[in-house]
């Protein structure tokens, strides 16, 4: 649960941006967007597969960079 409390000279505006970046630091958004539907568990490995592909990708290219910037 976030709390944020408000000052006596602050804004609306400047209470509510506080609000929502303690909720995007706490991660509530992105867990209800993970709960809201159920994943069996062949997806979830699936999508875990996927993922670690991505980042396998991302490493390589990165390497491939570096090793080009490096002649």
């Amino acid at each position: 649960m976030v709390h944020i409390t408000v000052g006596a000279n602050e804004s609306f505006d400047a209470a509510l941006r506080r609000f929502n970046k303690k909720v995007q630091q706490e991660g509530i958004i992105t867990e209800s967007r993970r709960r809201s539907a159920f994943d069996k568990p062949s997806v979830l490995r699936k999508k875990k597969a996927a993922a670690k592909r991505r980042k396998a990708r991302r490493a390589a290219l990165k390497a491939m960079q570096a090793e080009s910037q490096a002649l």
